[in-house]
């Protein structure tokens, strides 16, 4: 979906989580692109910096993104970054709920320790940050999207957790669009397969693993390949977008069909 196929999202304020890399990097310089003023958040200094110049280089009108190197699961960051958004800009209309991790493991061999940590990244931060947002958003009568995967759609051996904490977003996000809906205030999910970003690297698989998980996934995905970040950040613009003013509650999968499929 090319940017000039969007509506403009110039005078709109929005918040990237996860912002440093992957999906949430692509999104940011998307909505740059389509005239956003951005905040942008993640753990890693160095990236952080590097998208937000980019986001710079590529806005029509040169907006300078605040960065916000902050970590979710603390509570006290996670408000001092809700906080310093809305003090920098003076308002919040779109949160995109990106940051997340992976860890590979069975009802077998996982661990307690690896299920909160799963849970306090991809669940109980975003369940946070978003009860902080709300305020804002009603104002602005602003929109959530949250960035699920299909296996909060489908069950996979071998994720657990991660499954459990993906289904759960997906949740959130049907009971959080009704909820917020009389205020006018839309919720919505995308839903990617798997990509090219290497977050399984960053989940524990070596550089071979993942060669033959993104060989493996011509067969598991309709299309017959994985995705690109470009792909799922174009689904959360649209869905940012006032093109999708009358879509919320929506768990949209963004996957090449993988959602669809079935053994045979």
């Amino acid at each position: 979906m090319a940017a000039q196929g969007l509506s403009n999202l110039t005078g709109k304020v929005a918040l990237i989580t996860g912002a440093s890399s992957g999906v949430g990097a692509a999104t940011a310089l998307l909505f740059s692109r389509l005239g956003a003023s951005l905040s942008l958040t993640g753990r890693k200094k160095e990236n952080l910096e590097k998208i937000a110049k980019r986001c710079e280089e590529v806005s029509p009108l040169k907006h300078q993104p605040l960065y916000i190197i902050g970590d979710l699961t603390v509570e006290k960051e996670t408000q001092l970054i809700l906080e310093d958004t809305v003090k920098h800009f003076g308002k919040l209309n779109v949160l995109v709920n990106n940051a997340g991790i992976i860890e590979t493991g069975t009802i077998e061999n996982t661990s307690l320790e690896q299920y909160d940590k799963m849970f306090n990244i991809n669940v109980r931060s975003v369940y946070h940050l978003t009860m902080l947002a709300v305020p804002y958003l009603v104002s602005s009568k602003g929109n959530i999207v949250n960035v699920s995967s299909v296996n909060g759609l489908r069950s996979f051996a071998g994720v657990l957790s991660y499954c459990m904490s993906k289904s759960a977003i997906d949740q959130f996000t049907h009971c959080v669009a009704l909820e917020l809906a009389p205020k006018q205030v839309r919720v919505n999910a995308v839903n990617p397969g798997v990509l090219t970003t290497g977050l399984q690297l960053r989940g524990g698989l070596t550089e071979e693993a993942f060669k033959q998980f993104l060989e493996r996934s011509k067969t598991t995905h309709a299309l017959g390949r994985p995705g690109e970040a470009e792909e799922v950040a174009s689904a959360i613009a649209f869905l940012a977008s006032d093109e999708a003013s009358f879509i919320t509650g929506v768990t949209l999968p963004v996957d090449g069909g993988r959602h669809a499929m079935c053994p045979r």
